[in-house]
Protein backbone atom coordinates (compact mmCIF):
# COMPACT_ATOMS: atom_id res chain seq x y z
CA UNK A 1 0.00 0.00 0.00
CA UNK A 2 1.40 3.52 -1.07
CA UNK A 3 1.12 6.78 -0.24
CA UNK A 4 -1.62 7.49 -2.76
CA UNK A 5 -3.85 3.93 -1.18
CA UNK A 6 -2.67 5.20 2.66
CA UNK A 7 -4.44 8.73 1.84
CA UNK A 8 -7.56 7.43 0.09
CA UNK A 9 -7.61 4.89 3.15
CA UNK A 10 -7.97 7.70 5.74
CA UNK A 11 -9.89 10.09 3.46
CA UNK A 12 -12.50 7.27 3.20
CA UNK A 13 -12.37 7.14 6.65
CA UNK A 14 -12.71 11.11 7.81
CA UNK A 15 -16.09 11.39 5.13
CA UNK A 16 -17.73 8.14 6.77
CA UNK A 17 -17.70 9.66 11.03
CA UNK A 18 -18.26 13.27 9.24
CA UNK A 19 -21.31 12.20 7.12
CA UNK A 20 -24.79 12.86 8.48
CA UNK A 21 -27.43 11.03 7.60
CA UNK A 22 -29.70 13.60 5.76
CA UNK A 23 -33.14 14.29 7.34
CA UNK A 24 -36.30 15.13 5.12
CA UNK A 25 -39.54 17.18 5.51
CA UNK A 26 -42.40 15.03 6.69
CA UNK A 27 -45.52 15.51 8.02
CA UNK A 28 -47.28 13.25 10.89
CA UNK A 29 -51.15 13.62 11.23
CA UNK A 30 -52.12 12.23 14.57
CA UNK A 31 -55.87 11.81 15.72
CA UNK A 32 -56.19 13.19 19.21
CA UNK A 33 -59.26 13.28 21.90
CA UNK A 34 -59.59 16.96 22.81
CA UNK A 35 -62.60 18.53 24.22
CA UNK A 36 -62.06 22.09 24.84
CA UNK A 37 -59.41 25.25 23.55
CA UNK A 38 -57.53 24.08 26.55
CA UNK A 39 -56.65 20.64 25.49
CA UNK A 40 -55.90 21.66 21.85
CA UNK A 41 -53.26 24.46 23.17
CA UNK A 42 -51.48 21.99 25.97
CA UNK A 43 -51.73 19.42 22.36
CA UNK A 44 -49.65 22.64 20.40
CA UNK A 45 -47.67 22.98 23.16
CA UNK A 46 -46.54 19.89 23.58
CA UNK A 47 -46.03 19.26 20.17
CA UNK A 48 -43.91 22.62 19.29
CA UNK A 49 -41.39 21.09 21.92
CA UNK A 50 -40.70 17.89 19.78
CA UNK A 51 -36.87 18.39 18.38
CA UNK A 52 -36.90 19.62 13.89
CA UNK A 53 -40.85 20.62 14.36
CA UNK A 54 -40.98 23.69 12.11
CA UNK A 55 -45.37 23.92 11.90
CA UNK A 56 -48.11 22.54 14.10
CA UNK A 57 -51.66 22.75 13.34
CA UNK A 58 -54.28 21.52 15.69
CA UNK A 59 -58.07 21.10 14.50
CA UNK A 60 -59.94 20.75 17.16
CA UNK A 61 -63.30 19.81 15.09
CA UNK A 62 -61.48 17.15 13.29
CA UNK A 63 -59.72 16.04 16.63
CA UNK A 64 -56.40 16.56 14.54
CA UNK A 65 -52.85 17.75 14.81
CA UNK A 66 -50.77 18.04 12.27
CA UNK A 67 -46.72 18.58 13.30
CA UNK A 68 -44.52 19.57 9.84
CA UNK A 69 -41.11 19.93 9.82
CA UNK A 70 -37.56 17.00 10.33
CA UNK A 71 -39.02 15.08 12.51
CA UNK A 72 -39.75 11.36 12.79
CA UNK A 73 -43.23 9.93 13.34
CA UNK A 74 -42.41 7.70 16.19
CA UNK A 75 -41.64 10.58 17.97
CA UNK A 76 -44.01 12.78 17.51
CA UNK A 77 -46.52 10.10 18.54
CA UNK A 78 -44.79 9.29 22.19
CA UNK A 79 -44.65 13.37 22.65
CA UNK A 80 -48.49 13.53 22.03
CA UNK A 81 -48.71 10.39 23.87
CA UNK A 82 -47.22 12.41 26.77
CA UNK A 83 -50.02 14.36 26.95
CA UNK A 84 -52.21 11.97 28.95
CA UNK A 85 -54.67 12.17 25.89
CA UNK A 86 -55.83 9.53 23.57
CA UNK A 87 -53.75 9.08 20.17
CA UNK A 88 -53.34 7.29 17.41
CA UNK A 89 -52.39 7.80 13.61
CA UNK A 90 -54.38 9.90 11.37
CA UNK A 91 -56.71 6.58 10.65
CA UNK A 92 -59.06 8.50 7.52
CA UNK A 93 -58.08 9.09 3.98
CA UNK A 94 -59.96 10.88 1.22
CA UNK A 95 -63.25 8.68 0.24
CA UNK A 96 -62.57 8.73 -3.60
CA UNK A 97 -59.17 6.86 -2.23
CA UNK A 98 -61.40 3.32 -1.33
CA UNK A 99 -63.27 1.20 -4.30
CA UNK A 100 -66.21 1.01 -1.61
CA UNK A 101 -65.96 3.63 0.39
CA UNK A 102 -69.39 2.66 2.50
CA UNK A 103 -68.12 -1.19 3.28
CA UNK A 104 -68.06 -2.34 6.61
CA UNK A 105 -65.57 -1.48 8.27
CA UNK A 106 -64.53 1.91 6.37
CA UNK A 107 -67.21 3.99 6.95
CA UNK A 108 -66.98 5.59 9.99
CA UNK A 109 -70.07 7.82 11.56
CA UNK A 110 -67.50 10.25 13.38
CA UNK A 111 -65.10 10.38 10.29
CA UNK A 112 -64.73 14.17 9.10
CA UNK A 113 -67.09 14.89 6.22
CA UNK A 114 -65.46 13.09 2.91
CA UNK A 115 -63.59 10.38 4.85
CA UNK A 116 -63.50 7.18 5.57
CA UNK A 117 -61.52 4.80 7.51
CA UNK A 118 -58.10 3.55 5.76
CA UNK A 119 -57.58 0.05 5.13
CA UNK A 120 -55.13 -2.39 3.55
CA UNK A 121 -58.28 -5.50 2.95
CA UNK A 122 -58.26 -5.96 -0.98
CA UNK A 123 -61.50 -6.53 -1.32
CA UNK A 124 -62.74 -2.89 -0.48
CA UNK A 125 -59.47 -0.77 -1.24
CA UNK A 126 -59.21 -2.14 -4.83
CA UNK A 127 -61.45 -3.19 -7.34
CA UNK A 128 -61.59 -6.91 -8.62
CA UNK A 129 -60.99 -7.33 -12.47
CA UNK A 130 -65.05 -7.78 -13.04
CA UNK A 131 -65.84 -4.19 -11.55
CA UNK A 132 -63.26 -2.71 -13.97
CA UNK A 133 -64.92 -4.09 -16.82
CA UNK A 134 -68.40 -1.99 -15.48
CA UNK A 135 -66.33 0.82 -14.40
CA UNK A 136 -65.84 1.90 -18.71
CA UNK A 137 -69.58 2.43 -18.32
CA UNK A 138 -69.68 5.88 -16.30
CA UNK A 139 -70.84 9.37 -16.69
CA UNK A 140 -67.71 10.95 -15.56
CA UNK A 141 -65.92 9.50 -18.34
CA UNK A 142 -67.50 10.26 -21.76
CA UNK A 143 -64.89 8.83 -23.39
CA UNK A 144 -64.99 5.23 -22.54
CA UNK A 145 -67.49 4.11 -24.42
CA UNK A 146 -67.22 4.25 -28.43
CA UNK A 147 -70.99 3.14 -28.55
CA UNK A 148 -72.17 6.85 -27.28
Amino acid sequence: MGVAGTLEYLADLISSRTAKKKKIMNTVALKIRMDCEGCARKVKKTLKGVKGAKKVDVDLKQQKATVTGFVDAKKVLEAARATKKKVEPWPYVPYTLMAHPYAAGVYDKKAPPNFVRKTDEPGVATLNPVEEQFLMFNDENPNACSIM
